[in-house]
């Protein structure tokens, strides 16, 4: 299948441009709700454009474009980098360092394509400002911190943004992920996962690894814990519901003959039914509670690490980008999907206010990279490093089209 024709392919400078400031940000990645850099950057950049800005939930940044009588269209980019050491061996690859909120020091590396994000929504903005002439309304922009870690959309909000910035009548994103360069893909209906993290504090007593007897073991119980909550998936959820389980982490003790006093473990959940969500929370809190009361330990304790909303794509609004969609890159370009059991934190952005949204997935790889005999390189890994070109020309592409389609056209 050839490569779509993109609207860059008649703005060759502006292509360049953008080029380099996709390098760029991919060589100066920051943590979540730490994007300072990233925010001023697009501030200026946006500002040139003749964009109104202002700073929103910290390092977030709102950008609107008032042309005349029209709706009112929302675009949202997120801007995050993730807590990963770069392995692409791009020339342009990630060397930046970082501190987590507990003072850790980590690598940064854009491994989720966030700065393919902000790059393709600067080039569907600067398009919509070279051609005042072609449409009618009002565009805003949003680029978004931590999408990673579920603080940004909630941050935003609570600083306001549905007061201060001009209301949408939809809202719409995308990401890249690991489909061919130059396709597109979309859910209808709901699209991406419910999400809820914990951190499991498992306490014990701990002791001499020679004498058992004289402690309660956190590490035994931990494990008792960890194989009966992955039974819930297969044993309390109908066959015909999705939901995943996983169990990422767990640290215990300090030396293999001490017996240590706590162990500590995080879980992540998804699904994309409410009914299941709920049972399932409910469903850990009663393992790890009767799991802990059977060993005659003291009561876990529980925090809540993050919590992601379902995404869910507005079936109509859905199907007029599909529309606009295939005209633009061409039918064999554009697919429908089934749900994607990964998390986002998009969906709270137009729940708040109650409009449609629509998110949709743009591919990054190369056609050998998805369907050779290597397994696919995906986002969160050091190998991802998506494919600069057609991938950003197809995302500019994606969003200009679905915005102009959705603004009104010029008197």
């Amino acid at each position: 299948m050839p490569e779509p024709t993109t609207i860059l392919d008649d703005h060759p400078d502006l292509r360049a441009s953008l080029h380099d400031l996709y390098r760029h940000l991919h060589v100066h990645p920051e943590l979540s709700m730490q994007e300072e850099a990233t925010a001023t950057l697009v501030e200026e950049r946006m500002g040139e454009l003749g964009y109104e800005v202002f700073r929103c939930g910290g390092t977030g940044v709102v950008a609107t474009l008032r042309n005349g009588d029209g709706p009112v269209v929302a675009f949202r980019a997120d801007t995050d980098a993730l807590p990963v050491e770069e392995d692409t061996g791009l020339d342009y690859a990630s060397t930046a360092r970082g501190t987590l909120p507990d003072g850790s020091a980590v690598p940064v590396m854009h491994a989720c394509g966030h700065d393919m994000h902000v790059t393709a929504a600067v080039g569907a903005a600067t398009l919509l400002a070279q051609d005042r002439d072609g449409w009618s309304g009002t565009v805003v922009f949003l680029f978004q911190p931590g999408e990673e870690t579920a603080q940004g959309a909630a941050a935003m909000l609570a600083d306001g943004l549905w007061d201060r910035a001009d209301r949408p009548e939809v809202v719409y994103g995308q990401h890249v992920w690991p489909g061919v360069t130059g396709t597109v893909d979309l859910t209808p209906g709901p699209a991406m996962t419910y999400s809820d993290s914990w951190k499991v504090v498992v306490k014990g007593r701990g002791g001499h690894g020679s004498q058992p007897e004289s402690t309660i073991d956190p590490v035994v119980l931990a494990a008792h814990m960890i194989v009966r909550i992955q039974s819930l998936t297969s044993r309390e959820v109908p066959a015909q519901k999705a939901a995943v389980i996983t169990i990422a982490t767990i640290h215990a003790g300090l030396k293999e003959n001490i017996i240590p006093a706590t162990a500590e473990f995080t879980i992540n959940m998804r699904n994309l039914d409410a009914d299941v969500r709920d049972h399932l929370l409910g469903a850990l809190r009663r393992v790890i509670m009767a799991e802990a009361m059977a060993s005659e330990a003291p009561e876990p304790e529980i925090t809540e690490i993050c919590t992601f909303p379902l995404l869910h794509n507005d079936e109509d609004e859905a199907g007029r980008v599909l529309e606009v969609l295939r005209g633009t890159l061409g039918e064999g370009h554009v697919s429908e999907i089934p749900a994607v059991m990964g998390s986002e934190d998009f969906g709270a952005l137009p729940d708040a206010i109650d409009v449609p949204g629509v998110y949709w997935f743009f591919g990054g790889l190369t056609r050998e990279a998805v369907e050779g005999e290597e397994p696919t390189v995906t986002n969160h890994s050091p190998f991802f490093a998506p494919e600069l070109e057609p991938t950003l020309s197809t995302g500019v592409s994606a969003a200009h089209a679905v915005l102009t389609a959705r603004l009104g056209a010029r008197a």
